[in-house]
């Protein structure tokens, strides 16, 4: 896998108003892919906090382009669920969305997102996921 595919994948298998959100991938290893969120106003709430809609658009883009980091290649899947803790307000900086697959089976894969700070590497949001692969 390199950088280029997984941010290929960004315009071929996702809506246009996610790739609006200006994702970038920023890192990859063997079992997770972390995603740059630019700070933008049009993502943010009152005070500049970036809104949990954003967050959790990021958090699922990000977990999609880890499996894809870990199959090799894009398999269809589809979000079966998503628990989202949102631990402080992320204002006046990046976030930084760092996705882990946790397992992957033949029909079922399961991943953990952090998202952090890019300046101040603190974590504003953790997510559990688990997609159905079809």
């Amino acid at each position: 896998m390199d950088r280029e595919t997984l941010q290929q994948a960004l315009p071929d298998y996702f809506a246009p108003w996610v790739q609006a959100l200006g994702l970038r991938v920023e890192a990859f290893d063997s079992d997770s892919v972390t995603l740059r969120l630019p700070q933008d106003a049009q993502l943010s709430r009152v005070g500049g906090m970036l809104c949990g809609q954003a967050m959790m658009a990021a958090a699922d883009t990000a977990m999609v382009l880890a499996l894809i980091n870990h199959f090799g290649s894009f398999k269809p899947c589809t979000t079966v669920q998503m628990n989202t803790s949102f631990l402080k307000p992320l204002s006046a900086q990046d976030a930084l969305v760092q996705a882990r697959v946790v397992r992957a089976g033949k029909s079922l894969a399961f991943g953990e997102i952090d998202i952090r700070g890019a300046e101040d590497g603190k974590s504003a949001c953790r997510a559990t996921t688990t997609y159905a692969l079809l």
